[in-house]
């Protein structure tokens, strides 16, 4: 029998959602466009987020010295043999900050990426302080023509741990913004990290509840991983008691427990993030790919017969 988003997979995947919404194999292209950050450049501080370093996920034919359509081409390019059936391609501006320039950048940015006959639309990762109305008055115009998909990094509930982290910006900005966004019809995801400093499992846990009652279409998860030549791997040298980073079945059992009270209408993305080893400033969890981890997620869903959403469906 079909859980509530129309299949028999646990958890609302993104995979499906895909099939369901464009009826076949459509592939994101990681596109960097060159932009920062308001907490690296001064608007709001410096230095940016302490667990940051953006060369740990970017793909190798994404750089910002390149123009965007070559980018695109080299994209298709990258993706051809592992996903031969893509035939269809979504622009995803990545790194840093992708709303954070003036109106007119954003429509020249954005016109180029679209101007490419496979591209059918944008994924925008960006931060809720990087939003105005005018900004997301024209993204909603963008969407009458294009699959458009804002992606909110909001990382944490907890205004202390938003601070501790230097994020620059509040949850009731990320509150804000998404509320914002939805209201004009954008499809709006959001980030968050498991992890992070002087958080524990039990308010991790109690995250579930809050971010619930948001009005997001999808919704991201990353494991804290702690990358060289950032602010938090000198932190976890000199205070390495502020962080209790997971063991690898701890936090696929723990990822379970989080999507059996999470809102079933969220599509959800991914559960892991995968920075290649030679970033990692502390050992990750081997050689293990997304997707094998993802089995190991799926595999503990079926062992405990559970689902998402399940035991909020019982509140």
């Amino acid at each position: 029998m079909p859980y509530p988003w129309g299949d028999d997979r646990r958890f609302n995947s993104y995979a499906n959602y895909f099939k369901r919404t464009f009826g076949g194999r459509v592939q994101k292209l990681t596109i960097d466009a060159g932009f920062t950050c308001p907490n690296r450049d001064g608007s709001v501080g410096i230095g940016g987020c302490t667990y940051c370093n953006n060369d740990a996920f970017n793909p190798s034919y994404c750089t910002s010295s390149k123009p965007i359509l070559q980018q695109i081409e080299e994209g298709i390019e990258f993706h051809a043999v592992r996903y031969k059936r893509a035939e269809s391609y979504l622009a995803y501006f990545q790194a840093y900050s992708n709303t954070h320039d003036s109106l007119q950048k954003l429509k020249e940015i954005y016109s180029q990426a679209l101007s490419h006959p496979k591209v059918i639309g944008l994924v925008i990762g960006t931060r809720p302080d990087c939003v105005d109305e005018a900004k997301l008055d024209y993204i909603q115009k963008l969407t009458k023509n294009f699959y458009i998909s804002l992606e909110f990094g909001i990382e944490s509930c907890y205004n202390r741990t938003l601070e501790l982290i230097n994020r620059g910006h509040s949850f009731e900005k990320s509150i804000w913004a998404i509320e914002e966004s939805v209201k004009r019809g954008i499809n709006t995801g959001a980030h968050m990290i498991f992890g992070l400093p002087d958080e524990s499992k039990e308010e991790m846990l109690a995250e579930a509840e809050i971010i619930s009652k948001l009005p997001l279409n999808s919704i991201k998860f990353h494991q804290l991983q702690i990358v060289k030549g950032t602010t938090m791997e000198k932190q976890y040298q000199e205070n390495p008691q502020m962080f209790n980073l997971f063991e690898m079945n701890d936090y696929l059992h723990f990822v379970v427990d989080f999507l059996e009270r999470l809102n079933p209408n969220f599509v959800v993305e991914r559960f892991t993030s995968e920075a290649p080893p030679r970033f990692l400033a502390v050992e990750g969890w081997g050689l293990l790919r997304t997707d094998q981890l993802l089995n190991k997620i799926e595999k503990i869903l079926e062992e405990r017969d559970t689902w998402q959403g399940r035991l909020k469906s019982e509140k």
